[in-house]
């Protein structure tokens, strides 16, 4: 069916019938018009011209039409007469007639033709009445608003039946799968060697297509070949790309569909998508069916639900569940789907037998965004002394999606500079826009303000570089970006996946740096710190209450234990005891932040004057103003590759 749309897709232009019908049904209309408005092309006159007319025996034939209007028909020889210069002729009327007047009372025109008759000598005009039925009204009252509904339905019908075009498109073919099918005909050039950072999930994904290709290869040894694959992950890690990739090393039909394509306003809808899906499914088995974003027909069912109304999405996703098991696993039909939200999913459906395997795609470690790097820098002009390995330590946490916007916004910003290569001074612009937004250069900011914000920042800065177990600082900026950035810094944060009490703590004690610094400096504090005080409450509430740091509420962990519950899962005695503790721990680290500053108060006013005066420091800046950072950090990442230490990257450079 679908070689059959390509090939005709293929041999000359689509006809939009929607418009042509139109036009033919406007033309219609213009036909009946006209073939129905006789008598309009004869010239009006009054009686006084009549009399004259028949006065001068020109008149051969007068007609009283429904009593109401006269036609005079006027000798063919009198026509060449110049008083009938101004005559129609050859026009459609009453047969051939030329004039035509109103004739007022029946009864008063009588007897004005009986007079008139009287007057005339040799001949009499004798009016010959007729009904002339109007068929013009019936046609307006009844055909016309007809066609206008069956018009109207037409169009409605096509909209939900998805105007956008394939099996579905059609007026009575809305219950057709909307899937799109590659295969030989179409294929995707998406392969494996496009996809990086993502080295288990191609492993086990790879198997997948094994399984299609050398079936005998498993069932031999008494194996089964899985029913379906789970893709789970973040947003913007790749799931999708995985798929297509799939379905550009697979030697078998691939069908790809949204779970939204399934859902419609009508009922029973999705339930018949799904079963004309798998219909074609098995008839091009071996096969894989690829349903992204499945989340939108597979939540569990009972929630939100209207008691009594009818749930078109748990209709669909029970025809779902029973199509999968349906199926044999020596039918050669896989289907693989993708969500960013695993866990909103009906139980049924992750159950094994169904969705057999769940190959999470998460965000890629430091070789992983090394490797999205080289994908992605493959397709712009770089100069050499741009590093991936570089890139991949600037952007801890950044998954394939972030990536790919960072190298395409370097490119941008190198292109609007007027470069002929991206260089490292592009993609630092890059990473400054993704992290903390657009640079807002039109901001006015006081003078006093900006001190403020600059001594704020320097705080962050000193306690970061003189605690042991923070992250090492990239760059310290306090150029307004975003909404509501005034400045922030910018650290090198390890690839840790256990944290320990003593690093929790110095990233509490440096968050407090820029509150700690204004009341150092000015002996006031500012809303400055929002942001700061947010992030040091929550890292708190978790060393107390949820990792069991603190010896005196003990080795307890509430964390979700209070869902789905009317109160918390505590006493109130013991909500007073991790509030109170919170509160001491806070107070100890913000007053280790103020006795830090105090012993590197030249340090603190030597950043705060750099940053009022270039707005912008980097790692190899701080090391020239201050030293040295006493510790030894277990990065790789040594340079930033700056060009100029004391260059500002602007748009204007």
């Amino acid at each position: 069916m679908e070689e059959n749309n390509n090939s005709k897709n293929t041999n000359g232009p689509k006809i939009n019938f929607g418009s042509y019908w139109i036009y033919a049904l406007l033309a219609t209309i213009f036909i009946i018009l006209n073939i129905f408005n006789y008598g309009m092309s004869e010239k009006k006159i009054n009686y006084a011209q009549f009399e004259e007319f028949a006065k001068q025996g020109d008149v051969q034939k007068l007609e009283v039409a429904n009593g109401k209007i006269a036609y005079v028909t006027i000798k063919p020889e009198a026509l060449t007469n110049d008083r009938h210069k101004d005559a129609p002729k050859n026009e459609f009327g009453a047969e051939g007639a030329q004039y035509k007047f109103d004739i007022g009372p029946g009864d008063a025109f009588a007897r004005k033709i009986e007079k008139l008759n009287e007057t005339l000598q040799g001949h009499r005009i004798d009016p010959e009445y007729v009904d002339r039925p109007n068929y013009l009204l019936p046609i307006l009252n009844w055909v016309l608003p007809l066609l206008i509904l069956v018009g109207i339905w037409m169009f409605v019908m096509r909209k939900m039946g998805g105007a956008a075009g394939g099996p579905g498109g059609q007026l009575f073919n809305i219950g057709k799968s909307r899937a799109t099918l590659f295969d030989k005909n179409s294929k995707v050039n998406v392969t494996f060697a496009d996809v990086a950072g993502l080295d288990e999930a191609k492993e086990e994904v790879m198997e997948i297509v094994d399984f299609l290709k050398n079936p005998k290869k498993y069932t031999n040894l008494g194996g089964k070949i899985p029913k379906g694959v789970l893709l789970v992950g973040p947003p913007g890690t790749g799931k999708t790309l995985l798929a297509k990739a799939v379905a550009g090393e697979a030697a078998v039909p691939f069908f790809s569909i949204s779970g939204s394509d399934f859902i419609e306003m009508f009922v029973g809808v999705g339930a018949s998508r799904v079963r004309d899906l798998f219909k074609q499914a098995r008839d091009k088995a071996p096969c894989i069916v690829f349903i992204d974003e499945i989340d939108a027909i597979g939540r569990a069912r009972g929630r939100n639900s209207i008691q009594g109304g009818n749930d078109e999405r748990e209709s669909t996703l029970n025809q779902l569940l029973v199509e999968m098991d349906g199926f044999s696993t020596d039918k050669g039909v896989i289907l693989m789907a993708a969500t960013n939200r695993a866990d909103v999913l009906d139980s049924a459906l992750m159950r094994p037998g169904r969705f057999d395997r769940q190959i999470e795609v998460g965000a890629p470690d430091l070789a992983g965004r090394e490797q999205i790097f080289n994908v992605h820098i493959k397709a712009i002009k770089v100069k050499p002394e741009v590093k991936t390995a570089v890139l991949a330590e600037m952007t801890p946490g950044f998954a394939g999606a972030d990536i790919a916007n960072i190298c395409n916004e370097a490119a941008l910003i190198a292109a609007r500079r007027g470069k002929e290569e991206v260089d490292m001074d592009d993609f630092n612009y890059a990473l400054d826009r993704v992290i903390g937004g657009l640079e807002k250069k039109n901001k006015i900011i006081s003078p006093s303000e900006k001190e403020i914000i600059a001594y704020h920042e320097a705080g962050h800065a000193i306690c970061g570089w003189y605690l042991e177990h923070a992250s090492p600082l990239v760059k310290v900026t306090i150029v307004p970006r975003g909404i509501g950035t005034l400045g922030y810094a910018q650290y090198l944060p390890k690839e840790e996946y256990i944290v320990r009490t003593e690093q929790l703590l110095d990233r509490i004690c440096m968050t407090f740096g820029g509150r700690a610094a204004e009341e150092i400096v000015f002996n006031k504090v500012s809303t400055g710190a929002q942001s700061d005080l947010d992030q040091v409450t929550k890292m708190a509430y978790s060393m107390v209450g949820v990792y069991g740091m603190n010896p005196k509420v003990g080795q307890v962990s509430f964390y979700g234990m209070s869902k789905d519950q009317l109160m918390k899962p505590y006493s109130d005695q013991t909500a007073f005891l991790i509030d109170d503790e919170v509160r001491i721990l806070l107070d100890i680290e913000f007053k280790r932040a103020q006795k830090l500053l105090k012993e590197k108060r030249q340090e603190l006013n030597i950043l705060a004057q750099q940053l009022l005066e270039k707005e912008v420091l980097l790692k190899s800046d701080v090391e020239r103003l201050i030293g040295p950072r006493p510790f030894v950090a277990p990065h790789t990442f040594q340079s930033m590759s700056e060009p100029n230490a004391d260059h500002i990257p602007t748009l204007n450079a």
